[in-house]
Protein backbone atom coordinates (compact mmCIF):
# COMPACT_ATOMS: atom_id res chain seq x y z
CA UNK A 1 0.00 0.00 0.00
CA UNK A 2 0.82 3.69 -0.82
CA UNK A 3 -0.16 6.18 1.48
CA UNK A 4 0.55 10.10 0.12
CA UNK A 5 0.35 12.23 2.39
CA UNK A 6 1.14 10.02 5.55
CA UNK A 7 2.69 12.72 8.28
CA UNK A 8 4.09 11.60 11.05
CA UNK A 9 2.82 7.75 10.38
CA UNK A 10 -0.27 7.78 13.02
CA UNK A 11 -2.20 5.93 10.21
CA UNK A 12 0.99 3.43 8.92
CA UNK A 13 1.34 2.71 12.80
CA UNK A 14 -2.15 0.66 12.72
CA UNK A 15 -2.02 -0.32 9.00
CA UNK A 16 1.50 -1.78 9.35
CA UNK A 17 0.42 -5.11 10.73
CA UNK A 18 -1.64 -5.80 7.53
CA UNK A 19 0.19 -3.81 4.66
CA UNK A 20 3.61 -3.66 3.62
CA UNK A 21 3.69 0.14 3.43
CA UNK A 22 5.50 2.87 1.03
CA UNK A 23 4.77 6.43 3.16
CA UNK A 24 5.05 9.65 1.07
CA UNK A 25 5.05 13.00 2.78
CA UNK A 26 6.80 16.51 1.46
CA UNK A 27 7.84 17.53 5.03
CA UNK A 28 11.43 15.80 6.52
CA UNK A 29 10.11 16.32 10.01
CA UNK A 30 6.96 14.45 9.74
CA UNK A 31 8.83 11.73 7.87
CA UNK A 32 11.74 11.75 10.76
CA UNK A 33 8.58 10.79 13.31
CA UNK A 34 7.04 8.71 11.17
CA UNK A 35 10.48 6.77 10.72
CA UNK A 36 10.80 6.65 14.42
CA UNK A 37 7.09 5.06 14.95
CA UNK A 38 7.11 2.75 11.80
CA UNK A 39 11.00 1.56 11.40
CA UNK A 40 10.59 -1.12 9.02
CA UNK A 41 8.06 0.84 6.61
CA UNK A 42 9.71 2.73 3.44
CA UNK A 43 9.52 6.51 3.76
CA UNK A 44 10.25 8.72 0.30
CA UNK A 45 9.74 12.51 0.72
CA UNK A 46 7.38 13.78 -1.97
CA UNK A 47 4.60 15.83 -3.08
CA UNK A 48 1.31 14.32 -3.15
CA UNK A 49 0.41 16.25 -6.25
CA UNK A 50 3.77 15.75 -8.52
CA UNK A 51 5.96 12.60 -6.97
CA UNK A 52 6.15 9.86 -9.19
CA UNK A 53 7.81 6.73 -7.61
CA UNK A 54 7.95 4.66 -11.56
CA UNK A 55 5.52 1.60 -9.54
CA UNK A 56 1.99 0.32 -8.77
CA UNK A 57 0.46 -0.48 -5.55
CA UNK A 58 -2.22 -2.39 -4.72
CA UNK A 59 -3.65 0.03 -2.53
CA UNK A 60 -3.35 3.61 -2.69
CA UNK A 61 -4.61 5.55 0.19
CA UNK A 62 -5.20 9.53 0.52
CA UNK A 63 -6.17 10.40 4.50
CA UNK A 64 -5.18 13.42 6.58
CA UNK A 65 -3.48 15.11 4.40
CA UNK A 66 -6.07 15.74 1.78
CA UNK A 67 -8.03 18.12 3.66
CA UNK A 68 -5.08 20.77 2.88
CA UNK A 69 -5.74 20.80 -0.61
CA UNK A 70 -7.96 23.56 -1.18
CA UNK A 71 -8.39 23.89 -4.88
CA UNK A 72 -9.40 21.59 -7.43
CA UNK A 73 -6.44 21.93 -9.43
CA UNK A 74 -4.32 20.55 -6.79
CA UNK A 75 -7.23 18.13 -5.89
CA UNK A 76 -7.07 16.48 -9.24
CA UNK A 77 -2.78 16.53 -9.20
CA UNK A 78 -3.50 14.37 -5.83
CA UNK A 79 -6.11 11.97 -7.87
CA UNK A 80 -3.60 11.60 -10.48
CA UNK A 81 -0.99 10.64 -8.33
CA UNK A 82 -2.93 8.43 -7.01
CA UNK A 83 -3.89 6.78 -10.42
CA UNK A 84 -0.03 6.60 -11.60
CA UNK A 85 0.52 4.69 -8.67
CA UNK A 86 -2.65 2.25 -8.68
CA UNK A 87 -2.20 -1.20 -10.54
CA UNK A 88 -4.96 -2.38 -12.68
CA UNK A 89 -7.50 -4.07 -10.32
CA UNK A 90 -6.19 -1.96 -7.02
CA UNK A 91 -7.93 0.50 -5.60
CA UNK A 92 -7.29 3.83 -3.86
CA UNK A 93 -9.04 4.81 -1.04
CA UNK A 94 -9.53 9.23 -0.26
CA UNK A 95 -10.82 10.31 3.10
CA UNK A 96 -11.78 13.76 3.18
CA UNK A 97 -12.78 15.30 6.63
CA UNK A 98 -15.73 16.60 5.18
CA UNK A 99 -17.77 17.08 1.34
CA UNK A 100 -19.34 20.44 0.91
CA UNK A 101 -22.58 18.14 1.88
CA UNK A 102 -21.48 16.51 4.65
CA UNK A 103 -20.02 19.82 6.74
CA UNK A 104 -21.47 21.23 9.48
CA UNK A 105 -20.28 23.82 11.90
CA UNK A 106 -18.92 22.02 15.16
CA UNK A 107 -17.01 21.71 18.00
CA UNK A 108 -15.46 19.62 19.86
CA UNK A 109 -12.35 19.18 22.66
CA UNK A 110 -10.33 17.18 24.85
CA UNK A 111 -7.03 16.35 26.39
CA UNK A 112 -4.68 14.51 28.43
CA UNK A 113 -3.05 14.64 32.03
CA UNK A 114 0.61 13.83 32.15
CA UNK A 115 2.42 13.40 35.57
CA UNK A 116 4.46 16.83 34.70
CA UNK A 117 2.34 18.58 32.57
CA UNK A 118 -1.36 18.80 30.95
CA UNK A 119 -3.10 19.54 27.51
CA UNK A 120 -6.62 20.95 26.85
CA UNK A 121 -7.97 21.45 23.53
CA UNK A 122 -10.95 23.21 22.08
CA UNK A 123 -11.63 23.08 18.12
CA UNK A 124 -13.82 24.59 16.42
CA UNK A 125 -14.89 24.13 12.76
CA UNK A 126 -17.10 26.72 10.88
CA UNK A 127 -17.00 27.66 6.97
CA UNK A 128 -16.37 31.93 6.66
CA UNK A 129 -17.47 31.70 2.83
CA UNK A 130 -19.84 29.22 1.75
CA UNK A 131 -19.24 30.02 -1.65
CA UNK A 132 -15.61 29.18 -1.82
CA UNK A 133 -14.01 25.25 -1.59
CA UNK A 134 -12.32 26.12 2.04
CA UNK A 135 -13.54 25.87 5.80
CA UNK A 136 -11.72 26.74 8.49
CA UNK A 137 -10.26 24.66 11.79
CA UNK A 138 -9.14 26.41 14.93
CA UNK A 139 -7.63 25.38 17.48
CA UNK A 140 -7.25 26.54 21.17
CA UNK A 141 -4.66 24.81 23.77
CA UNK A 142 -4.31 25.15 27.43
CA UNK A 143 -1.03 23.60 28.09
CA UNK A 144 -0.44 23.16 32.05
CA UNK A 145 3.78 22.48 32.81
CA UNK A 146 4.50 20.63 36.42
CA UNK A 147 4.40 24.22 38.21
CA UNK A 148 1.26 24.55 37.34
CA UNK A 149 1.75 27.64 34.67
CA UNK A 150 -1.01 27.68 31.88
CA UNK A 151 -0.45 29.33 28.99
CA UNK A 152 -2.74 29.30 26.24
CA UNK A 153 -1.72 28.56 22.53
CA UNK A 154 -3.78 29.25 19.04
CA UNK A 155 -3.49 27.24 15.82
CA UNK A 156 -5.98 27.70 12.40
CA UNK A 157 -6.23 25.73 9.63
CA UNK A 158 -7.57 26.37 6.45
CA UNK A 159 -8.92 23.30 4.77
CA UNK A 160 -10.29 22.02 1.42
CA UNK A 161 -14.03 21.81 0.90
CA UNK A 162 -15.71 20.01 -2.36
CA UNK A 163 -18.64 18.62 -3.31
CA UNK A 164 -19.27 14.80 -3.95
CA UNK A 165 -20.05 15.70 -7.62
CA UNK A 166 -16.31 17.21 -8.14
CA UNK A 167 -14.88 14.48 -6.22
CA UNK A 168 -16.54 11.53 -8.64
CA UNK A 169 -15.82 13.93 -11.77
CA UNK A 170 -12.32 13.96 -10.75
CA UNK A 171 -11.61 10.29 -10.10
CA UNK A 172 -13.13 9.40 -13.19
CA UNK A 173 -11.31 11.65 -15.37
CA UNK A 174 -8.62 10.17 -13.91
CA UNK A 175 -9.74 6.48 -14.76
CA UNK A 176 -11.27 5.50 -11.85
CA UNK A 177 -14.05 3.58 -11.34
CA UNK A 178 -15.55 4.96 -8.70
CA UNK A 179 -18.13 4.41 -5.35
CA UNK A 180 -18.90 6.01 -2.04
CA UNK A 181 -19.01 4.24 1.52
CA UNK A 182 -20.31 5.84 4.47
CA UNK A 183 -18.10 4.54 7.76
CA UNK A 184 -21.13 2.91 9.72
CA UNK A 185 -19.49 3.39 12.93
CA UNK A 186 -20.23 7.85 13.17
CA UNK A 187 -23.68 7.99 13.17
CA UNK A 188 -23.77 11.43 14.36
CA UNK A 189 -20.47 12.76 12.07
CA UNK A 190 -20.56 10.90 8.92
CA UNK A 191 -17.50 10.21 7.25
CA UNK A 192 -17.71 9.38 3.62
CA UNK A 193 -14.91 7.27 1.59
CA UNK A 194 -14.46 7.46 -1.53
CA UNK A 195 -13.20 4.85 -3.85
CA UNK A 196 -11.64 4.55 -6.88
CA UNK A 197 -10.70 1.07 -8.64
CA UNK A 198 -7.88 0.81 -11.00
Amino acid sequence: MLELGSGGGNNASHLKAHFELTLVDRSPGMLELSRSLNPECRHVQGDMRTIRLGETFDAVFVHDTVAYITTEADLAATIATAREHCRAGGAALFVPDYLAETLRPRTSHGGHDGPDRALRYLEWIWDPDPEDTTYSVDFAYLLRNGNGAVRCEQDHHVCGLFPRTTWLELLEAAGFRTSTHVAPDEPDLPIEVLVGRG
